[in-house]
């Protein structure tokens, strides 16, 4: 799971969010926006969580990008 970032024609800055299953390399989501939460990364991982179960670990980069009162409840 990590950040991705770029930016439209006119300057607009894009935030991606992605999440690849490590073993199969399998992209399980990408989500998109100007301004990514704690709240959108939570949303996203309950949504692959929904679907798939959930994961015996989850692996970050280490920025501070994932550190948030939300990701840790």
């Amino acid at each position: 799971m990590d950040f991705v970032a770029d930016a439209l024609f006119d300057g607009r800055k894009l935030r991606m969010l992605t999440v690849v299953e490590l073993y199969t390399r399998e992209c399980l989501a990408i989500d998109v926006g100007q301004s990514l939460k704690g709240e959108d990364v939570v949303r996203t991982l309950n949504a692959i969580a929904a679907q798939r179960g959930l994961p015996a670990t989850i692996r970050t980069d280490s920025g501070n990008e994932f550190i948030s009162r939300v990701m840790d409840r």
